[in-house]
């Protein structure tokens, strides 16, 4: 089966983008105020949840199936870790190293992070720096942070 493409539109966000193997997501572009859907949007599974979360709604991303053969198997244990970080709660680089099992790759974890092609689904903005909320690469801090409130995480 290809990959398909599929946009959607969050209210208040703009829109972003799925990249699809099957039900398998192989890319997640979060939305984007200055881009515009185009086309009809597509009525998937994943839309529909990921348009609750950014309204606000507590939904789980955790089962949605990855594309993670690409990782290293470190690489893939911090997207794991990642995954299990609860809604609301935060981790630093070093903590997710540790919870990986590689306690002391806090920079490793970091370069993972600032690499992330799955968006939500590897919830890489609940990975703080530990004197503060670190970066966000192209979406900036003000997103992460956006995002981290939406969740009701303590900032």
């Amino acid at each position: 089966m290809g990959v398909t493409r599929v946009a959607y539109e969050a209210d208040g966000w703009g829109v972003g983008e799925l990249w699809l193997d099957g039900d398998v997501v192989v890319w997640h572009e979060l939305p984007r105020s200055a881009i515009e859907l185009q086309g009809r949007p597509v009525a998937h599974p994943y839309v529909k949840l990921l348009q609750r979360y950014f309204a606000g709604a507590d939904v789980n991303l955790s089962d949605v199936p990855l594309d993670l053969e690409y990782e290293t198997p470190f690489l893939e244990r911090c997207a794991h870790a990642l995954r299990a970080v609860p809604r609301g709660e935060t981790v630093t680089y070093g903590e997710l190293a540790a919870l990986a099992g590689s306690p002391g790759a806090a920079r490793a974890a970091g370069s993972f992070c600032a690499r992330n092609r799955l968006g939500l689904f590897v919830p890489c903005h609940r990975v703080v720096s530990a004197g503060g909320l670190g970066s966000y690469g192209s979406h900036g801090l003000a997103y992460k942070k956006r995002l981290l409130e939406l969740e009701g995480a303590t900032l």
